[in-house]
Order: structure tokens, then C-alpha cells, then sequence
């Protein structure tokens, strides 16, 4: 059985920031200080930006030995709208525009020099064992059709030997009359299925159902939290639709399939990407993944679940 390892969506979030860590720990020292509670973590501030190799560099240096990091793949990589902003200046004048300065339509041949750049820069951790895998969080309009396989089999292509982790926000690809073609495809490319717990919306079609399966050696969850109020809120913020905590009972209902699917992999992790803040009881506040990862690892090795 592989070691679930866990962790949270970002060690340096706003509610992390002000709720968890301790006064004095300065921003250049948070990661290590992060470090000594999980030995893992999920980079998604490169999803909105390409990595910095310099910085990636400082972060292979303030991690120990063992420590895995994964990244979100750059928004242009998962077909993503980004501003030409948001690109290497040396990229920005043959990116194809549209009239609100978005990139619109790269050629692939633009979209290859994104992957190489990204993952150039992740080489530094790469060359000391703590580089995990690359997240392709698709966005709900990519749904299940031939263009869809076709481009995310090219995207893999484009990986090499890096490792692939596919969240589908479109329930057509894990319905019932998609989830088997969906699952087999991913296997067959290598890629990892990403599993996803996050809130239940009659007729939402941009919410998978949870399917914790396995389609590589890598098993990968998701805990996006269940507020179904604010999932779809028309201009709500990424801190609103991820605005929940998760109770004792919730988490446990996880332990058996964590256990199945750790069973099955060579590796397996769990994150949070809870990211706002609760009451703590006592007048403050505490951040929802940091509170919800210890208490997942708890509960885990309360049921003899080996954990990282």
C-alpha cells in the first residue's frame, strides 16, 4: 500500500497566511515552515503565471529531502482564456489576440514553446526527486468530444515523461454514459484521474461526481469542499465557492476509499483547496486546509491507513 501523503492547494494563501502560521515566520520562510507539517504540497499560483526557474530553484533549496511538489498547469496549457500579460515578454508578440487582449486560438505550435517554458522551469526539482505531477484542470466548456481526446492527447504528448493529472469541471466526461470511455482513454495515454470531492447541484454541469478510480500509479483527490450555495454564484470569488470546512464525519467517509485506492497505486495523495477561514470557537480564525489536512491524516492513521 502507497503512503497517502497530504496536503493543501497552496502554502502561501491569503487565509494560510494570516490563520496559520505563526507570528514571525516571514513570507520567505513559510514554505519550509510548511515543510515541517506536510511533505507535500500543490503550486497553483502557475496557473495563472509560468513558473520563475530562479524561484523554483529557491524552492528545491528550502524543501527537505522527500518533500513532493505538483503544480497547476499554466491557464493557455488547459485552454484556459489568459491576458498577453500573463505571457514571457518574448512571447507576447506572436500571441494571436482578441479584442480584450486575451490569447485567442494559439496555434499548437505557439502552445509547444508554453510547455516547454513550463516545464524548463520546473527542471530544479525535478533534478532533486521533488517534482510530482503536473495538474490539466479543464474548464466545464471543454467537454467530452472527439477535439477534447485529441487535444489532450497531444497535451500529454507534450509531457514526456512527466506525470499527467487530469481534472475534468464537465460532467458529460464521468456521467453515466461517459465515465467508462473517459477512464479507459486516460489509462490508455497514462494519464492520472484526478478524483474530486465537491458539492452535489441537481443539474449543474460544472460538477463532475466523484469517481475514485485509478488510471495510473498515481492516486490524486481533490477536496474542493460541498458548498453548493456558493458554487455557481454569479461573480463570486475563488474564496467564496471553496468556503467550506469539513466536519469529522465528512472526512471520514473517505478513509475506506483512500484506504482502496492507496492499495492499488504507488503513490497517493490527498489535498485541500478549502481556502477560506472558519470560526474556530474561540472568537478567531483558522484556515480551512490546513485544519482539514491534519484532521484527514488523523483520521486516516487512527484507521491504520499509512500516511507520509
Amino acid at each position: 500500500m502507497a503512503e497517502l501523503r497530504v496536503g493543501t492547494c497552496s502554502w502561501a494563501d491569503e487565509a494560510l497566511s494570516k490563520h496559520w502560521y505563526p507570528k514571525g515566520v516571514t513570507p520567505g520562510d513559510r514554505l519550509a515552515w510548511y515543510a515541517n507539517h506536510f511533505d507535500t504540497v500543490e503550486v497553483d499560483s502557475t496557473y495563472y503565471r509560468l513558473p520563475v526557474p530562479d524561484l523554483v530553484e529557491r524552492w528545491a533549496q528550502r524543501t527537505p529531502e522527500g518533500f513532493t511538489m505538483h503544480f497547476k498547469a499554466f491557464g493557455l496549457m488547459t485552454r484556459h482564456p489568459v491576458k498577453k500579460e500573463a505571457l514571457p515578454p518574448d512571447l507576447r508578440d506572436e500571441a494571436p489576440l482578441d479584442s480584450r487582449g486575451r490569447v485567442e486560438r494559439p496555434s499548437r505550435e505557439f502552445r509547444a514553446k508554453v510547455f516547454e517554458l513550463f516545464l524548463d522551469a520546473l527542471e530544479p526539482l525535478r533534478a532533486e526527486g521533488k517534482l510530482g505531477g503536473i495538474l490539466f484542470q479543464f474548464p466545464s466548456y471543454v467537454v467530452r468530444k472527439e477535439a477534447s481526446f485529441d487535444y489532450i492527447r497531444w497535451a500529454r504528448d507534450q509531457l514526456g515523461d512527466h506525470d499527467m493529472l487530469v481534472e475534468f469541471r464537465h460532467v458529460s466526461w464521468l456521467d453515466d454514459d461517459g465515465r467508462d470511455e473517459t477512464l479507459a482513454f486516460l489509462e490508455e495515454i497514462g494519464a492520472s484521474h484526478v478524483v474530486v470531492d465537491a458539492p452535489r447541484i441537481e443539474g449543474a454541469k460544472n460538477l463532475v461526481p466523484t469517481v475514485a478510480a485509478l488510471t495510473s500509479p498515481t492516486a490524486y483527490v481533490r477536496f474542493h469542499g460541498r458548498n453548493a450555495e456558493t458554487w455557481n454564484k454569479r461573480g463570486g470569488s475563488a474564496a467564496e465557492r471553496f468556503d467550506y470546512l469539513y466536519s469529522d464525519e465528512e472526512l471520514r467517509e473517505w478513509v475506506e476509499p483512500l484506504r482502496e485506492l492507496a492499495g492499488q497505486a504507488q503513490q497517493a495523495y490527498a489535498f485541500f483547496n478549502n481556502n477560506a477561514t472558519s470560526d474556530d470557537g474561540h472568537g478567531g480564525r483558522v484556515a480551512q486546509a490546513a485544519v482539514n489536512a491534519a484532521q484527514l491524516r488523523r483520521l486516516l492513521e487512527e484507521s491504520k491507513v499509512p500516511t507520509g
